[in-house]
Protein backbone atom coordinates (compact mmCIF):
# COMPACT_ATOMS: atom_id res chain seq x y z
CA UNK A 1 0.00 0.00 0.00
CA UNK A 2 3.05 2.42 1.04
CA UNK A 3 4.57 1.90 -2.91
CA UNK A 4 1.03 3.02 -4.25
CA UNK A 5 0.80 5.67 -2.47
CA UNK A 6 4.62 7.00 -2.74
CA UNK A 7 3.92 6.45 -6.96
CA UNK A 8 0.59 8.10 -6.91
CA UNK A 9 2.14 11.06 -5.03
CA UNK A 10 5.29 11.26 -7.75
CA UNK A 11 3.02 11.27 -10.43
CA UNK A 12 0.72 13.88 -8.97
CA UNK A 13 4.19 15.81 -9.15
CA UNK A 14 4.67 15.19 -12.18
CA UNK A 15 1.28 16.14 -13.76
CA UNK A 16 1.20 19.52 -11.68
CA UNK A 17 4.66 19.95 -13.06
CA UNK A 18 3.75 19.31 -16.40
CA UNK A 19 0.16 21.24 -16.57
CA UNK A 20 2.34 25.06 -15.77
CA UNK A 21 3.66 24.46 -19.36
CA UNK A 22 1.95 23.89 -22.19
CA UNK A 23 -0.19 21.44 -23.62
CA UNK A 24 0.03 20.05 -27.17
CA UNK A 25 -1.52 17.07 -29.50
CA UNK A 26 -0.48 16.53 -32.56
CA UNK A 27 -0.65 13.95 -35.60
CA UNK A 28 1.50 12.82 -38.56
CA UNK A 29 1.08 10.95 -41.62
CA UNK A 30 3.75 9.22 -43.80
CA UNK A 31 3.13 7.18 -46.74
CA UNK A 32 2.50 3.99 -44.72
CA UNK A 33 2.57 5.36 -41.19
CA UNK A 34 0.38 7.07 -39.02
CA UNK A 35 1.82 9.44 -36.17
CA UNK A 36 -0.26 10.42 -33.10
CA UNK A 37 1.05 12.17 -29.72
CA UNK A 38 0.76 14.20 -26.81
CA UNK A 39 2.94 16.17 -25.11
CA UNK A 40 3.10 18.48 -21.97
CA UNK A 41 5.98 20.87 -21.85
CA UNK A 42 7.86 19.60 -24.59
CA UNK A 43 8.74 23.04 -26.31
CA UNK A 44 9.70 24.60 -22.59
CA UNK A 45 12.91 24.50 -20.11
CA UNK A 46 12.06 22.26 -17.72
CA UNK A 47 10.26 18.40 -17.08
CA UNK A 48 8.10 17.54 -20.43
CA UNK A 49 5.90 14.07 -20.37
CA UNK A 50 4.94 12.45 -23.68
CA UNK A 51 3.05 10.37 -24.82
CA UNK A 52 2.71 8.43 -28.67
CA UNK A 53 1.38 5.76 -30.47
CA UNK A 54 2.91 4.77 -34.43
CA UNK A 55 0.44 2.57 -36.74
CA UNK A 56 1.89 1.00 -39.72
CA UNK A 57 -0.51 -1.86 -41.14
CA UNK A 58 2.39 -3.89 -42.38
CA UNK A 59 4.66 -3.63 -40.17
CA UNK A 60 2.92 -3.19 -36.41
CA UNK A 61 2.37 -0.84 -33.84
CA UNK A 62 4.55 1.06 -31.44
CA UNK A 63 2.91 3.13 -28.12
CA UNK A 64 5.26 4.81 -25.57
CA UNK A 65 5.17 7.59 -22.51
CA UNK A 66 8.19 9.16 -23.02
CA UNK A 67 9.98 11.62 -20.07
CA UNK A 68 12.81 14.44 -20.38
CA UNK A 69 14.21 17.40 -19.20
CA UNK A 70 14.24 20.56 -21.69
CA UNK A 71 17.63 22.70 -21.29
CA UNK A 72 18.17 25.78 -22.88
CA UNK A 73 21.58 25.91 -24.23
CA UNK A 74 21.72 29.73 -25.65
CA UNK A 75 19.14 29.36 -29.05
CA UNK A 76 19.16 25.55 -28.74
CA UNK A 77 16.68 23.73 -26.40
CA UNK A 78 18.12 19.96 -25.83
CA UNK A 79 16.14 17.71 -24.03
CA UNK A 80 17.39 14.03 -22.22
CA UNK A 81 15.07 11.70 -21.58
CA UNK A 82 13.72 8.18 -21.82
CA UNK A 83 11.00 6.11 -23.41
CA UNK A 84 8.73 3.19 -22.14
CA UNK A 85 7.24 1.50 -25.43
CA UNK A 86 4.88 -1.41 -25.78
CA UNK A 87 5.91 -2.84 -28.95
CA UNK A 88 3.79 -4.73 -30.89
CA UNK A 89 5.30 -5.81 -34.37
CA UNK A 90 3.47 -7.59 -37.24
CA UNK A 91 5.96 -10.67 -37.62
CA UNK A 92 7.24 -11.00 -33.17
CA UNK A 93 6.32 -10.63 -30.56
CA UNK A 94 5.03 -8.16 -28.51
CA UNK A 95 6.99 -6.92 -25.30
CA UNK A 96 8.03 -3.64 -24.84
CA UNK A 97 11.76 -1.21 -24.47
CA UNK A 98 13.05 1.06 -22.31
CA UNK A 99 14.39 3.79 -24.78
CA UNK A 100 16.85 6.52 -23.89
CA UNK A 101 18.02 9.36 -25.75
CA UNK A 102 17.10 13.49 -26.62
CA UNK A 103 16.75 15.56 -29.12
CA UNK A 104 17.45 19.61 -30.17
CA UNK A 105 15.33 22.57 -31.22
CA UNK A 106 16.48 25.19 -32.88
CA UNK A 107 14.57 28.67 -33.70
CA UNK A 108 15.94 29.86 -37.30
CA UNK A 109 13.50 32.45 -37.72
CA UNK A 110 10.49 34.27 -35.80
CA UNK A 111 8.25 31.23 -37.07
CA UNK A 112 10.36 28.77 -38.27
CA UNK A 113 12.30 26.44 -36.37
CA UNK A 114 14.37 23.22 -36.91
CA UNK A 115 14.28 20.31 -34.27
CA UNK A 116 15.52 16.37 -34.02
CA UNK A 117 15.44 14.02 -31.72
CA UNK A 118 16.87 10.14 -31.52
CA UNK A 119 16.13 7.41 -28.83
CA UNK A 120 18.07 3.81 -29.06
CA UNK A 121 17.08 0.40 -26.92
CA UNK A 122 19.34 -2.19 -27.06
CA UNK A 123 18.24 -5.96 -26.80
CA UNK A 124 18.92 -5.70 -23.04
CA UNK A 125 16.13 -2.84 -22.33
CA UNK A 126 13.97 -5.02 -24.52
CA UNK A 127 11.52 -7.67 -24.98
CA UNK A 128 10.07 -9.57 -27.42
CA UNK A 129 12.52 -7.62 -30.28
CA UNK A 130 15.89 -7.29 -30.64
CA UNK A 131 16.17 -3.60 -30.58
CA UNK A 132 14.27 -0.49 -31.10
CA UNK A 133 15.82 2.86 -33.38
CA UNK A 134 13.97 6.03 -33.57
CA UNK A 135 14.61 8.97 -35.39
CA UNK A 136 12.81 11.99 -36.33
CA UNK A 137 13.92 15.52 -38.00
CA UNK A 138 12.20 18.54 -39.50
CA UNK A 139 11.24 22.11 -39.75
CA UNK A 140 8.18 23.64 -38.06
CA UNK A 141 6.34 26.07 -39.18
CA UNK A 142 4.10 28.40 -36.16
CA UNK A 143 2.19 31.07 -37.63
CA UNK A 144 -0.07 31.28 -35.20
CA UNK A 145 1.04 30.26 -31.54
CA UNK A 146 -1.96 27.82 -31.65
CA UNK A 147 -1.04 25.98 -34.37
CA UNK A 148 1.78 24.24 -35.77
CA UNK A 149 3.07 22.51 -38.89
CA UNK A 150 5.84 20.44 -39.77
CA UNK A 151 7.73 18.63 -42.76
CA UNK A 152 9.89 16.07 -41.88
CA UNK A 153 11.59 12.81 -41.67
CA UNK A 154 10.88 9.93 -39.03
CA UNK A 155 12.58 6.23 -38.83
CA UNK A 156 11.63 3.78 -36.13
CA UNK A 157 12.47 0.38 -36.25
CA UNK A 158 12.40 -2.40 -34.34
CA UNK A 159 14.99 -5.71 -35.34
CA UNK A 160 14.23 -9.19 -35.20
CA UNK A 161 14.07 -11.78 -32.53
CA UNK A 162 13.93 -15.24 -32.32
CA UNK A 163 14.30 -15.74 -36.18
CA UNK A 164 11.40 -12.84 -36.63
CA UNK A 165 12.05 -10.64 -39.33
CA UNK A 166 12.64 -6.65 -39.29
CA UNK A 167 10.22 -4.37 -38.37
CA UNK A 168 10.24 -1.39 -39.42
CA UNK A 169 7.11 0.94 -38.80
CA UNK A 170 7.87 4.08 -39.89
CA UNK A 171 10.94 5.23 -42.92
CA UNK A 172 9.87 8.11 -44.44
CA UNK A 173 8.59 11.94 -44.89
CA UNK A 174 5.83 13.16 -42.79
CA UNK A 175 3.15 15.86 -42.89
CA UNK A 176 2.10 16.71 -38.97
CA UNK A 177 0.15 19.66 -37.34
CA UNK A 178 0.08 20.02 -33.42
CA UNK A 179 -2.41 22.16 -31.42
CA UNK A 180 -0.94 23.97 -28.83
CA UNK A 181 -2.75 24.91 -25.47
Amino acid sequence: MKKILVAGAAASLMFAAASANAISVNGEVGEHYTHLGVGFGTTSPGLALSGEWTHNDDDGDVAGLGLGYNIPLGPFMATIGGKGLYTNPKDGDEGYAAALGGGLQLPVAKIFSLYGEYYYSPDSLSSGIGSYTEANAGVRLTAIPLVTVSVGYRYMSMDGKDGNRDNVVADGAYLGGAINF
